[in-house]
């Protein structure tokens, strides 16, 4: 059991790795093309839409768009897919193996909603896909013809999203499923809409058909969704490191801001990437929508004690304080852990508790355990530069605590 849970936090960490890869790979390609679609010279003479001369890496690129397709279809076309395939299942994946498999930690809040491990992991999986069912019957409605329309019913989906996963999960995991929504939508539009229709063009061209221009209107508007919704969602993947982001009782309001600076900020980066000049007041905008964010990430943030001693231990973490080793482990916490890692720290310079975890009472330390002996047993990551002491020893304690309660569950 201990090994496993060695090995599980090793596949935990392989996995978001993999996610980081193949987002950076997403992302870098879709900015790269809609800059270069936004910064197109479209007054040269010619069959092309468009062209730009473009310099890297000691060479120089002529690249030229058509609206529909050449005179004649080049044999091999390369595809802009993969990444975002590989994005959507290393984030599932990632989702699945954190939130999933650690519902009881870091998805389930008893005191917002007392849900089964299976229930929690039920609403979680539905509602990613419910999202896609509802925003793609929006588009395919006479609102895609009213573009603006769309976008601000699209804005007020999410806010509900937000607010509704803040009622069910702990505050870490309502804003990481709110950009796992948003990632749903992203990467089903170019699975199920962009591609395909793709697909459509190049056969009728290569059929001698003359295209339908309807499918390039329907993936232009879902392209550009996507290139709005993409700062957004990097934010609510971060978020889970911030706690003054996710645990605030407003952290369902700091999200819907967060999508307001993403329009702001592409807006002035797709103005200038398309010539038309740089609309600097964006920028004032977005730092007045984070000064908001500041002011509401100040609200109280962590349960009292009272609130927070109230609360039923479950039967696991009961097991992990019955153990005979707990009482020389908490001790070893409360020393060595706990002026830093408490709803008022004692350390110089820290005015909340780092992660949002806190480690005072029994019960604190004992939903903690897995990650105290990881961050404080297994590995020397805790207290950073070992600004406390803490003896080899100690953390041998720590281990053996963590292997005796898992030994007796």
């Amino acid at each position: 059991m201990f090994e496993l849970a060695i090995i599980w936090e090793w596949i935990s960490f392989a996995v978001r790795w993999l996610h980081v890869i193949t987002a950076i790979a997403w992302i870098g390609s879709s900015f790269y093309f809609i800059a270069l679609d936004l910064g197109l010279d479209r007054t040269i003479p010619g069959p092309a839409d468009g062209e730009e001369w473009q310099v890297h890496g000691g060479g120089f690129y002529h690249i030229q768009k058509y609206l529909v397709a050449p005179a004649a279809m080049p044999e091999h076309l390369t595809w802009f897919k993969w990444e975002s395939y590989a994005t959507w299942l290393s984030g599932a994946a990632l989702l699945a193996v954190v939130y999933w498999v650690g519902a009881e930690l870091y998805l389930i809040d008893p005191e917002k909603a007392d849900l089964r491990v299976w229930q929690a992991v039920l609403i979680s999986a539905g509602s990613l896909a419910v999202g896609w069912v509802i925003y793609d019957a929006l588009c395919k409605s006479p609102l895609g013809n009213r573009p603006t329309v769309l976008m601000l019913l699209l804005f007020a989906m999410l806010i509900a999203m937000s607010w509704g996963y803040n009622q069910i999960f702990t505050g870490r995991a309502a804003l990481l499923h709110l950009g796992a929504f948003t990632a749903t939508i992203m990467s089903a539009n170019v699975f199920l809409i962009i591609i395909p229709n793709q697909h459509i063009v190049v056969a009728d061209l290569k059929a001698g058909r003359q295209p339908d221009a309807k499918y390039g209107k329907i993936a232009k508007l879902r392209s550009t969704h996507n290139n709005y919704l993409t700062l957004p969602v990097i934010f609510l993947m971060l978020s889970n490191h911030y706690p003054l982001a996710f645990a605030t009782e407003w952290s369902w309001l700091i999200a819907a801001l967060v999508f307001l600076m993403g329009v702001t900020i592409r807006h002035y980066f797709n103005s200038m990437h398309a010539r038309q000049g740089r609309p600097s007041w964006t920028w004032a905008i977005t730092v007045v929508l984070f000064i908001a964010i500041m002011g509401l990430s100040t609200a109280p943030m962590f349960r009292s004690v009272e609130e927070a001693e109230a609360r039923a231990l479950t039967p696991r973490e009961v097991g992990f304080v019955e153990v005979a080793e707990f009482e020389e482990a908490y001790n070893i916490v409360l020393g060595r852990c706990s002026m830093c890692h408490a709803r008022e720290p004692a350390w110089d310079g820290i005015l909340w508790a780092p992660k949002g975890v806190l480690l005072e009472t029994e019960g604190d330390v004992a939903r903690h355990a897995r990650e105290v002996m990881l961050q404080a047993g297994v590995s020397h990551a805790m207290p950073p530069a070992n600004i406390t002491w803490m003896e080899p020893e100690e953390r041998d304690a720590l281990v053996r605590w963590y292997r005796a309660a898992l030994a007796g569950s």
